[in-house]
């Protein structure tokens, strides 16, 4: 996966970035870090088979921009080392650790061995990215244990 930033990597960090401005795509990020807290695979499972809701379109939304972003990556047409940045993803890592206490079931609830792959390929997959996952996990799981 890694490899030497380029000035093509960084135009696509800021076309990416530009593409979060979008206003329904910042209403979806908006709700997915500050409403949408599930506490498990059912509770997630009731958003995503809610067809046609708003809270439906943002979850898919806001899973399939960070899909096609982390396939960047991990198709080597992005340099790793600018994606991880914490300024431009840290997002990604907080989105993830709120899935990830549940994500074995929640495949299986889905039938979708696929769901949230691409980001976890792409976090896993990375030392600066497990690193700086590492660091946002416990933050996310002591949310999660306020809001209980």
């Amino acid at each position: 996966m890694p490899k030497k930033p380029t000035a093509d990597d960084a135009r696509l960090i800021l076309e990416l970035y530009n593409l979060r401005r979008e206003p329904e795509l910042r209403k979806a990020r908006q709700w997915w870090l500050t409403t949408f807290w599930p506490k498990d695979a059912d509770d997630f499972m009731k958003v995503a088979m809610d067809f046609g809701s708003q809270e439906n379109n943002w979850l898919r939304q806001v899973g399939g921009y960070w899909g096609i972003a982390t396939s960047f990556v991990l198709n080597g047409i992005l340099s790793e080392k600018l994606f991880f940045e914490p300024a431009f993803c840290g997002e990604l890592y907080f989105m993830f650790a709120k899935v990830r206490p549940f994500l074995k079931e929640l495949r299986e609830k889905a039938k979708n061995p696929d769901l949230f792959l691409m980001s976890e390929k792409a976090i896993m997959g990375s030392k600066i990215g497990r690193a700086q996952f590492a660091k946002v996990e416990p933050r996310v799981a002591m949310m999660r244990q306020q809001r209980s």
